[in-house]
């Protein structure tokens, strides 16, 4: 190659790499350019992409049809399945109660250790308060021996009062225990009676050793005085004055008393979380159902479309507390109008209060997940738009 050859492969080389570095120019140029347009223009764009995500995450149709079935779920569940029960008296809730035609007082008194015809026939010791002044016992005051006896309490009953009807002895809300027997009342009739004072350790060392070490008869005592202990409290939830709110009564008698007159009782206790749990339920049914009804075709967006079956569950919660709240509210008004109790009860009987504290706890939660998933779209699509992606 000669001398001017070599020069003129010199020369092509430099013009090609002028060319390529002019155009990488251009095209930084142009780049920077758009950057810049995207970045002036980040207000407008954001508003774009925030009513994009709003037309995304849209209900539609096949969405609607869920909401109405939802909704009738919930509004079924609210009338139907746990509204509050009416209560009934203490004594009406014991005739309905099995073998109370039985039951009778007479204990043949072996302290600490009745016979199991005992445990099986007689009322549950701590049912009493005859004779509870005679020896220095305030069970009977503080509203209500329910508040101030161990058996009664929803959560310690199981252990106390078990034990208490295992041994025929009665502890108290301060830990101390009584014997009890029978007595007679004015007309002569048999009663339980509270006569003595007994050893709340022994009552519970009695009740583990029948447990342990009595053998089968001894197992058979403990196991009748659960059952027994069982249909009490199941007998006594339902009634007018229910049982307290679990352990309270240890601490203060008088405050579980108050708690329950304000209707913070066993009884709606266990209404208001039926309630709860059943829309949590019917929640997480048509979620399950809405999600099998997913199409990424049609559907587009796997976060998006869950933003949507959130909308249809939390919708239809707000749209059955709503119509709730007014039901009873009506209701209400007319029995107040009409001087009509009994309609007053019965339409607060169907208030859904457990339905209502969780579609408050959903409109919280749904706000947040809705809020970080349309957080992401955005700054995501924003991204893209800088990358150049879309």
């Amino acid at each position: 190659m000669s001398r001017l050859d070599e020069l003129r492969a010199r020369r092509a080389l430099l013009d090609s790499k002028y060319e390529k570095t002019i155009s990488n120019m251009k095209d930084i140029a142009h780049e920077s350019i758009r950057v810049a347009n995207v970045a002036h223009n980040s207000d407008r764009i954001m508003k774009n992409l925030d009513e994009e995500f709003e037309a995304q995450t849209k209900l539609r149709g096949k969405d609607i049809g869920f909401l109405f079935f939802a909704t009738a779920l919930q509004c079924i569940r609210q009338y139907f399945l746990t509204d509050f029960k009416e209560r009934i008296g203490d004594q009406e809730a014991a005739e309905n109660t099995k073998g109370h035609t039985k039951e009778h007082s007479s204990r043949t008194h072996r302290y600490y250790n009745p016979s199991l015809d005992e445990i099986i026939t007689n009322p549950v010791p701590f049912d009493t308060t005859f004779g509870a002044p005679d020896i220095g016992s305030d069970i009977a005051r503080h509203g209500g021996h329910r508040y101030t006896t161990l058996g009664h309490d929803p959560l310690l009953g199981w252990i106390f009062g078990t034990a208490n009807i295992a041994t025929s002895t009665l502890t108290d809300y301060t830990f101390s225990s009584y014997h009890i027997k029978t007595g007679q009342n004015k007309v002569g009739n048999n009663i339980d009676r509270l006569t003595e004072h007994a050893d709340t350790f022994k009552v519970m060392s009695y009740t583990f050793d029948k447990l342990l070490n009595e053998g089968k008869e001894g197992k058979i005592k403990i196991g009748a005085s659960i059952v027994k202990e069982a249909i009490h409290l199941k007998s006594d939830i339902g009634t007018a004055n229910s049982l307290p709110i679990p352990v309270i009564s240890v601490f203060s008698p008088e405050l579980a008393s108050s708690l329950a007159n304000y209707g913070f009782d066993m009884a709606n206790i266990l209404t208001v979380g039926k309630q709860a749990t059943f829309t949590i339920l019917i929640n997480i049914l048509i979620s399950m159902i809405h999600r099998l009804t997913y199409n990424q075709e049609t559907d587009g967006n796997i976060d998006l479309f869950q933003v949507r079956t959130h909308k249809v569950v939390t919708y239809s919660n707000v749209i059955a507390s709503i119509s709730n709240v007014i039901a009873v509210a009506v209701g209400s008004a007319i029995g107040a109008a009409t001087n009509n109790p009994d309609l007053i009860q019965k339409s607060l009987r169907k208030a859904d209060i457990g339905g209502l504290i969780v579609t408050l706890l959903r409109l919280i939660n749904d706000k947040k997940f809705i809020a970080e998933v349309k957080q992401e779209f955005i700054l995501n699509s924003f991204d893209k738009l800088i990358q150049g992606d879309m």
